[in-house]
């Protein structure tokens, strides 16, 4: 049986409730990629052009710095990788995850908490920045029908 890890990046708790109950129905561990600075309520404002995730979004080689994983990626073969969907992408926090962990053989499941956006094309460009890993679409979190789908999607 594959070994399986739910990493996730959640700004404001939304993703981290859906990422812990993915975990417990993919019977995964879990860990969160955490920033080593915080985001704070404004600089989460994307209606702010100025705000900090709205200039990291603009700036295409931004990869904001992370704090020490709890749990090392390498060790698993299934990566469930969720995240809220900035801008209908990624925020670049994810790419500083992939970018900084050794992930080629896994397989990288994509997932993703959003108001009203798709997965679009995230799934595709995250691949760049992680070479030799298989990239599966798992769609968004919505519900626990949802989350059994992107459960199921790593199998």
């Amino acid at each position: 049986m594959a070994s399986k890890l739910v990493a996730f990046f959640s700004a404001t708790g939304t993703t981290a409730r859906a990422a812990k109950e993915l975990a417990r129905v993919a019977d995964a561990d879990l860990v969160e990629i955490r920033p080593t600075r915080p985001y704070s309520k404004a600089d989460l404002n994307w209606n702010d052009e100025n705000s900090r995730s709205s200039l990291e979004m603009q700036e295409h080689n931004m990869r904001p710095a992370i704090k020490p994983l709890v749990r090392n990626p390498a060790d698993y073969d299934v990566i469930y990788l969720g995240f809220p969907i900035w801008w209908y992408r990624a925020p670049k926090i994810v790419r500083t995850f992939l970018e900084t962990n050794n992930l080629e053989g896994k397989t990288i499941v994509v997932w993703a908490t959003s108001g009203g956006s798709t997965l679009g094309s995230t799934t595709s460009s995250l691949q760049r920045s992680a070479p030799g890993a298989t990239f599966v679409e798992g769609g968004l979190a919505r519900n626990s029908r949802s989350i059994q789908k992107i459960a199921e999607a790593g199998n």
